[in-house]
């Protein structure tokens, strides 16, 4: 294996390791403890599910895979805090929108070489790639895997 596949590889099997410890925590958690605050006055674990959801959502446009399919948890889960949004989308819905987003993904990111992984990203110009490399694909990845671990040591303080 060469070194561009072996790095794409070990950054592919932390994104899905990242996924599999969220995946525990949220199908261990009943609806009304996905209510329960990570700690007194911070996120709700609902909110970081549904939080999560989108940001994964918005990777779609931003890795050149399409539209998305949730743009609507936006406004909810990415420009407003938890709590100031009064009605929430269905627990269940947002369980099944988190499933269906990470497949998608999953399918759009087995289908990239570690070639296309090196290339820039739809929110940064070709002449601004030229200068800064680094603004690829696999840096999307790597802050994406960061933040799933972020939350998922915020959702670990539900489990005591």
């Amino acid at each position: 294996m060469k070194q561009p596949e072996s790095f794409v590889k070990a950054a592919l099997l932390t994104w899905a390791g990242n996924l599999k410890r969220l995946n525990a925590i949220f199908n261990g958690m009943t609806d009304d403890e996905m209510l329960a605050e990570v700690a007194p006055g911070k996120n709700r674990a609902v909110y970081l599910l549904g939080h999560l959801t989108a940001v994964n959502d918005r990777m779609l446009p931003l890795l050149g895979f399409g539209d998305r399919e949730f743009p609507q948890l936006d406004s909810i889960f990415i420009t407003s805090p938890d709590k100031a949004v009064k009605d929430l989308p269905p627990i269940q819905e947002l369980r099944a929108q988190w499933i269906v987003g990470n497949e998608l993904l999953a399918r759009h990111f087995s289908s990239l070489t570690p070639d296309q992984w090196l290339e820039r990203h739809t929110q940064v110009s070709e002449e601004d790639f030229a200068k800064e490399p680094h603004r690829n694909k696999f840096s999307v990845l790597l802050s994406r895997t960061s933040h799933l671990a972020y939350h998922t040591g915020q959702l670990v303080l539900l489990k005591k």
